[in-house]
């Protein structure tokens, strides 16, 4: 399975660089089985109902690009260079992995300082990252890193245009609850009070889980060979409520239709071979591509990914390859707007997952 098997060229201009407004408003390619439908994610109450649960990824994305300054003595006086840092993910004692730069010039020991309330020491610099120790922690950090952060948005949108005030509301979903993410769970940006409330009353039900989506969702496979390339990390939680109510819809025959590939990834891995869903909370390194058998996943919604990334894989594994080829074909020329403030796609397999015998106790 090569690497270019998941290529495809994209024309720049489909590259969203602003959500639309309302967030509902955002076109979605139905997808079930060989027919493609063009509609709206408003839509969605007319294509769900009872027996259907979408599983939302309720992470908060952290204001996590920083700019600062160090401060060092030289034989000609004092020297301040200016230092950006974009945190990764959390490590024991309240440090951080970051990413800065200019990495090279920086010395393990150094401060760099953000704000009048927030500084950093360098703790530790290897494989390309470094490893800072903040001033502050718990919810100091966090209103001192609300203060002098900015909003973390991905690469192919920060190469077109600077983050604002208004990525601050646009980079979170409506349900972000548990602070820890340092990119949005893109497909879930396109829910808003109304249309959970339409659904909610459509009979469609809801489990909250996190996962904590990390820079590393945007890091290219480098191997040409795809079934070598290692997984980053991510940390995630199901919780034993989340469990029981999964477990609960599929003894009932009904659907469970992630929202995003993050939430997919989490309860497909707190899924045993038979389809139960257990309780997790720890790092998940899933990495699904076809030939993966889904134990729970019964849909998915999503939006339109890079292509050779591991994210393509994904839905290439749930519908087939020379499905989401025609897919992509089909949004490319439609004019479907592309990656994180993009459009969506609710992708409907053949029925893969039967219902899981017996009833539920967890």
């Amino acid at each position: 399975m090569n690497l270019s098997d998941f290529d495809f060229d994209l024309p720049e201009r489909l590259i969203a660089t602003r959500p639309v407004r309302p967030r509902s408003a955002a076109r979605l390619l139905v997808a079930e089985g060989d027919t493609l439908r063009d509609l709206r994610v408003a839509d969605l109450p007319d294509l769900l109902g009872p027996g259907d649960r979408l599983v939302l990824n309720d992470t908060k994305v952290i204001p996590a690009r920083l700019s600062g300054a160090r401060t060092r003595e030289t034989g000609q006086g004092e020297v301040t260079a200016k230092v950006e840092v974009t945190l990764l993910e959390p490590r024991p004692e309240g440090r951080w992995a970051a990413l800065v730069k200019p990495l090279r010039k920086l010395r393990e020991g150094e401060v760099i300082r953000m704000s009048d309330r927030l500084s950093a020491t360098v703790e530790r610099i290897a494989e390309g990252q470094a490893e800072l120790s903040f001033n502050r922690a718990g919810a100091e950090f966090d209103a001192a890193l609300a203060e002098a952060g900015r909003m973390p948005l991905p690469p192919y949108i920060a190469a077109l245009r600077a983050p604002d005030a208004q990525d601050a509301e646009d980079y979170q979903t409506v349900f972000a609850r548990a602070a820890g993410a340092v990119a949005a769970p893109t497909a879930s940006l396109h829910f808003d009070d109304a249309l959970l409330a339409r659904l909610a009353t459509k009979g469609v039900a809801f489990t909250h889980v996190t996962l904590h989506v990390g820079a590393g969702t945007f890091l290219p496979v480098k191997v040409e060979d795809v079934t070598t390339h290692r997984m980053h990390a991510e940390w995630g939680e199901v919780t034993e409520t989340a469990a029981a109510e999964i477990n609960a819809t599929r003894a009932a025959g009904g659907r469970v239709i992630p929202v995003g590939t993050t939430a997919l990834r989490l309860i497909e891995s707190a899924a045993d071979p038979e389809g139960r869903v257990h309780p997790w909370r720890g790092p998940t390194d899933i990495f699904i591509y076809p030939g993966y058998r889904f134990r729970v996943t019964d849909a998915l919604m999503t939006n339109f990914h890079l292509p050779k990334s591991t994210l393509l894989m994904l839905v290439s594994a749930l519908m087939g390859g020379e499905r989401i080829r025609k897919l992509y074909d089909h949004a490319i020329n439609s004019g479907y707007r592309f990656f994180s403030y993009g459009d969506a796609s609710l992708l409907l397999p053949e029925r893969r997952n039967p219902p899981m015998p017996g009833r539920t106790q967890d």
